[in-house]
Order: C-alpha cells, then sequence, then structure tokens
C-alpha cells in the first residue's frame, strides 16, 4: 500500500514498502528549492529500511546538480547497508546523469521490472 510523502509543491511522491525493498514513485521537480525536503525524508526512510530501494524518477519533469548529489547519496547509503539503489529513469533525467557520467554508479533502468529484477532476481527454484 503506497502512503503519500510530504515533500514540496513542486516535488511530490509516495512510498510502498514491499519485501526486501522500498519504492519511492516521484513526481515533478528534484532542484535546489525540493533538495533539502527530498534529502531528509528519503534518508529518514532508507534508515528505517529495507536498504534495496526503487526510485521511480520516470516521472520527474527536472533534475538538477543538488538532485544528483542526493541521488549519489541515496546510492552510497544503501551500499554500506549492502543494499541496492535503482533508479526507474526517463529521457530527460538519463540525459541529465549521462552528462556527469554517473549512469553506471546510480543504476538507471528503464522500467520497474526491470528495477525490481535487479534487486529481486528471480526465484530458479534451486536450493
Amino acid at each position: 500500500m503506497s502512503e503519500p510523502l510530504s515533500l514540496t509543491q513542486s516535488l511530490r511522491g509516495t512510498r510502498e514498502v514491499r519485501d526486501t525493498y522500498q519504492v519511492f514513485r516521484l513526481t515533478g521537480l528534484i532542484d535546489a528549492f525540493s533538495e533539502s525536503a527530498f534529502r531528509k525524508i528519503l534518508t529518514k526512510y532508507v534508515n528505517d529500511g529495507p536498504l534495496n530501494i526503487i526510485l521511480d524518477l520516470s516521472k520527474i519533469e527536472f533534475i538538477d546538480s543538488s538532485g544528483l548529489g542526493v541521488l549519489v547519496q541515496l546510492a552510497k547509503k544503501a551500499q554500506e547497508g549492502q543494499g541496492q539503489l535503482q533508479i526507474v529513469t526517463n529521457a530527460r533525467v538519463t540525459q541529465t546523469v549521462k552528462l556527469v557520467r554517473l549512469e553506471k554508479f546510480l543504476n538507471l533502468q528503464p522500467d520497474m521490472a526491470s528495477a525490481i529484477a535487479q534487486i529481486a532476481p528471480p526465484d530458479t527454484g534451486k536450493k
């Protein structure tokens, strides 16, 4: 079940906790104005766990360097706790991330199914 996140007027989102990961679906702008609320709220939830995180940024209209900084911090935090950060992206977000050559570090994914597959590999039935 999704719960709304209290971010800013220009950045809205929801959070959903599943078995081994949490999904954040965001819409709007991740910029200098929303960066502080974005960082504070996502850091709190990451600390609460689980440490595997999927950020759905497919509906983000704009992201600037301050927003990218938060993504890098979240990726590092997840890695420190043996978790992963996967980012579902769109053309605009992908272009911005590629400009600063962070596409591999930030694990960009084309869709939610790909992101989930990276975090929760399919059960092969082998024991």
